[in-house]
């Protein structure tokens, strides 16, 4: 959620501390703050909202800030209110320290520091850590030890970042449950919660592992586990792929949704061979063919989007391969003491790799260790912690996703989750030759289709005009369109403001109708599929009692509109695959329906890209 930048250089490390700030900005936060070792001294200065606020509050006198240790922080609020005081860096004499993540004894801990004379300017758990490792410090005089003294005393998931004006040199920084990487550069090395933070200075990243520590100095980088010193390898990417801006485009969502085609195709041809369109290539998932073939039951662990592309899975899984399928939101799987079958594959969705819901129920299906287990992240971040702590990594490439609003990730996630499908129908003997040459075929229309589809694009504006005073709007979806229906209002109401539900349109009758009237719009998901006839008679329910229909509807449906009965007609796609190409209608209505409100629409209020803590 929140955003953590560090530098030790030879160079004025402040601007370095900004960009990364600002290349974080998509994570959601709500203040931003720095500090910076100069002359023996802690130069701060913070900011409520955007970056852009304290990088004038910098520039008002530069000179404080001319440094070569520093540390810097987007803040997404969880304790206190977003207010200067709040803000991150925290100081305690002369240590300053940033955080993400939560501190969950916090309160105790605060307790017995006031009991000791430490007085507290903020209603945050961080500054109880900068207290803390002051107060080792009086009795360890040597940072790096006084940290790890502190570490064993804070209940949580946390990363940090730790300078000591007596230790201008080193940095100090710790993961545990939350991301953090360190950029490897020479004569200068940094620290960050996401690698885009630091492309502008280095390609080469060290990824920390669970309960690392590091100690960072302009020439060496020392890591420790459990106390020993340890070697983490560094890896080298390609900037240019993980680098991303809005080229002509006035959102990052906006040119998010462009790029699905693309993003989609991309996402194919890990598996569809050009040369072979009629079976999957033979190296689609080949090391991993055994532990598939053992597979006899699905469990889906994801959550927001995410979980709505496990649902739609669900829908394949049971009606291709007829293995049994469970999907489940993180946050409830993982409190619920949930019995994990022998020979079940644990499928882990998330975008970032670093959703802590995700991660932790991960990690108690591991515990269980039930007889058979194979574990596989589906994720768009090759290097994070949920593609390093499963059995199989299925990436999506959907490439950088900014906008906090998912959208390629979603649809290339859906992609992706239909070659597996297809892979495990097709080791397990589970799926005809003749059902398997037929979907793969309709696999490569998919990146036409979806491009078609964003020729909707005029036409939903147009029909985003009747939304922007609604306070409410439900989505209607039937069958393997009732997931669609879900992540169609999680968009709207994410940009938007708008409340919006997402209902299976057969339970209209069970509650749902008492909310139609004349000032209650009605998005509907309408291909002409083996659903059509009974979503045609739930439209009519809405219809007859002044309810207004926005309908989504194949060409081949041949639905007219009429009074408060609005069509925008999608492209013909397989029931399939429908899918991942009404995906796209729902994305822009909610799009353009936001930009109508003037809300932030790539980095919505109170949201974050990347949900690191609980």
């Amino acid at each position: 959620m929140c955003g953590i930048v560090g530098a030790v250089a030879e160079r004025n490390i402040a601007n370095i501390l900004l960009e990364g700030l600002k290349r974080l900005e998509y994570r959601g936060y709500d203040s931003a703050g720095l500090t910076v070792i100069r002359d023996g001294e802690l130069h701060r200065e913070r900011q409520v909202g955007k970056v852009q606020a304290l990088v004038d509050a910098v520039a008002v006198n530069p000179e404080f800030f001319d440094g070569h240790i520093g540390i810097a922080h987007t803040r997404w609020a969880t304790h206190g209110e977003p207010a200067q005081r709040n803000a991150h860096p925290h100081v305690s004499g002369k240590i300053a320290v940033v955080h993400n993540g939560i501190v969950e004894n916090y309160a105790e801990l605060k307790e017995e520091l006031i009991a000791k004379g430490y007085e507290f300017t903020s209603q945050t758990d961080t500054e109880v850590v900068a207290h803390l490792i002051n107060d080792l410090y009086q009795s360890t005089p040597d940072l790096l030890e006084a940290v790890r003294a502190v570490i064993p005393m804070l209940h949580g998931a946390f990363a940090l970042g730790i300078v000591h004006v007596d230790s201008p040199e080193e940095l100090i920084t710790v993961r545990l449950g939350s991301p953090l990487v360190i950029g490897v550069g020479i004569g200068e090395n940094f620290i960050a919660s996401d690698q885009l933070a630091l492309l502008p200075v280095t390609n080469r990243f060290m990824y920390l592992e669970e309960g690392d520590i590091a100690k960072l100095t302009r020439n060496r980088i020392t890591v420790y586990a459990d106390g020993v010193e340890v070697s983490r390898k560094i890896h080298e990417i390609d900037a240019e792929q993980h680098n991303a801006d809005k080229g002509e485009f006035k959102h990052y969502m906006l040119k998010e949704i462009y790029e699905q085609p693309d993003a989609v195709a991309r996402t194919l041809e890990m598996a569809i061979d050009n040369n072979e369109t009629s079976k999957l290539s033979d190296d689609f998932l080949q090391r991993h063919n055994a532990q598939l073939a053992g597979v006899r039951h699905i469990q889906v662990i994801a959550c927001g989007t995410s979980y709505h592309a496990g649902m739609v899975a669900k829908y394949w899984f049971e009606n291709l391969t007829r293995l049994p399928c469970s999907v489940e939101v993180a946050s409830e799987f993982r409190y619920r003491n949930p019995v994990v079958v022998d020979n079940s594959l644990v499928i882990c969705i998330s975008q970032s790799g670093e959703t802590a819901d995700t991660l932790s129920a991960l990690r108690d299906t591991q515990k269980q260790n039930p007889a058979g287990l194979v574990s596989l992240a589906l994720c768009n971040v090759p290097t994070s912690s949920l593609v390093r702590e499963t059995d199989i990594f299925l990436p999506t490439l959907a490439g950088p996703e900014i906008g906090v609003a998912s959208t390629k990730a979603f649809t290339t996630q859906l992609a992706a989750l239909m070659l597996l499908v297809l892979k495990i129908g097709m080791t397990q003997s589970r799926i005809d030759s003749a059902r398997l040459t037929e979907l793969l075929g309709e696999l490569q229309k998919l990146p036409g289709q979806l491009y078609a589809s964003l020729h909707l694009d005029n036409d939903i504006k147009a029909m985003s005009e009747s939304f922007e005073d609604k306070k409410s709007c439900l989505f209607l979806g039937r069958g393997l369109q009732f997931p669609i229906a879900l992540e169609g209002a999680l968009k709207l109401k994410e940009i938007s403001y708008i409340h919006a539900e997402g209902y299976a349109a057969g339970e209209l009758k069970h509650g749902p109708l008492a909310l139609v009237d004349k000032d209650m719009p009605i998005v509907v998901l309408a291909p002409k599929d083996s659903m059509f006839d009974k979503l045609k008679a739930n439209m009519q329910e809405v219809h007859a009692r002044h309810g207004e229909l926005f309908i989504f509807a194949s060409e081949s449906s041949k639905m007219v509109a009429e009074d408060r009965m609005h069509v925008v007609y999608v492209p013909d796609v397989c029931e399939t695959l429908a899918p991942i190409v009404y995906s796209v209608p729902v994305q822009l209505l909610s799009y353009h329906v936001a930009v109508m409100r003037g809300t932030d629409v790539d980095q919505p209020r109170n949201l974050a890209k990347s949900v690191t803590v609980e």
